[in-house]
């Protein structure tokens, strides 16, 4: 199915350079957000030393007209280092640098929305939020179609695939391991994988993560999965609603909790968190896609294991729900709530960061959004 050029070369002679010894020199890829918000830009430099924290690494720029970030007659931006990871692809001692992106001037540039996440985290470290994130994605091959379907038609209706097995349910599953292992080498706090309702879907959880380094593994993660979908000629979308009809969309769904929610009879603050997302549930419904809700609004309408864009609910092991508290945690008095409304393609700063104004900060008020066919 794979009509990839690059997948067509030969990873066993590039194998044979990448065994070359690379003297005292080090490979740092750095990677970051473009000015779409959801899509992903690197290039490498050679260090002369293996870096051994954020601090070692220099400051870099790139051109920002080229990735709908300035305009060609000011087009110097600015990379930022700000998290760093072993390289999967080319190995220790190399890296892997997620950055930041500043404009000319210095200040942050539109989709760095990690810039005000990371002050926002700062002010609530006496809390220990915990994150986790669960994302979802669809493999298609390089002609939009997702991997694996019949050219012109339908597979079988969903049923059999969700966490399935066999060649008949489970749709590029090297693709899942090799980015599963690549990510434990890496560093990132993967939690595990499965796949999807739909075929070809497939999902991996990211944490916990304390703070702003959720934001930081779900973005690297993504990054890795790109890369090993570019080696095995596949593409990776994120989009919430890949295929219209009578199949499953994808989302984040994200699970949070603060030290006081985990701690005997937490429960109590779960449930006052839950009635303050109640009151601000259009201020989330636009900042859990890039398009401020648009995106989303093709997934979340009520049904195929979503709630409507427009209704805020909550309940315990409930799967339609805007928020869903887990059976065990309605049962132990404590733990943690999942928010089911993110999209897959949401920046996980915006997540985060409205997760916590809302609900530990107090903020009210929102701007109405409301979605019609």
């Amino acid at each position: 199915m794979s009509t990839s050029v690059s997948a067509q070369l030969s990873k066993a002679v590039k194998q044979m350079y990448l065994e070359l010894p690379q003297g005292d020199k080090v490979q740092a890829m750095y990677v970051w957000i473009d000015g779409t918000g959801e899509g992903l830009r690197c290039k490498t430099r050679t260090l002369d030393y293996e870096p051994k924290s954020i601090e070692d690494l220099p400051e870099w720029n790139f051109d920002g007209s080229s990735t709908y970030q300035s305009e060609g007659s000011n087009s110097d931006m600015y990379l930022i280092p700000v998290a760093m990871f072993r390289d999967p692809f080319r190995k220790d001692p190399n890296k892997l640098v997620l950055c930041e992106v500043l404009k000319y001037n210095n200040k942050t540039a539109e989709t760095n929305l990690r810039n005000s996440c990371k002050k926002i985290m700062d002010m609530v470290t006496h809390e220990h939020p915990w994150f986790g994130m669960e994302q979802e994605y669809t493999l298609l091959a390089t002609d939009g179609h997702p991997f694996g379907w019949p050219t012109n038609g339908f597979p079988g209706p969903q049923g059999p695939y969700y966490c399935g097995v066999g060649a008949d349910k489970a749709y590029g599953r090297d693709i899942v391991e090799a980015h599963y292992r690549a990510c434990l080498y890496a560093g990132v706090e993967i939690g595990g994988t499965n796949a999807e309702v739909m075929p070809a879907q497939w999902e991996f959880q990211i944490g916990p993560c304390e703070g702003i380094k959720m934001g930081d593994h779900l973005w690297i993660a993504r990054f890795i999965l790109h890369r090993v979908c570019e080696d095995f000629g596949v593409i990776v979308s994120f989009d919430p609603k890949p295929i219209p009809g009578n199949w499953n969309g994808a989302g984040c769904h994200t699970n949070f909790s603060t030290k006081p929610m985990r701690d005997a009879g937490g429960l109590k603050q779960i449930e006052e968190a839950i009635e303050k997302l109640g009151k601000r549930h259009q201020y989330h419904i636009r900042a859990y896609d890039p398009k401020g809700g648009l995106d989303n609004a093709r997934r979340l309408t009520g049904s195929h294991e979503t709630s409507n864009i427009n209704d805020f609910s909550a309940g315990v092991a409930n799967r339609g729900a805007s928020i869903r508290i887990p059976r065990s945690v309605g049962q132990e008095k404590q733990g943690y709530f999942e928010d089911r409304r993110p999209s897959a393609n949401c920046d996980p700063y915006a997540v985060t960061e409205a997760l916590i104004r809302t609900c530990l900060l107090n903020e009210t008020g929102e701007e109405p959004f409301e979605y019609k066919n």
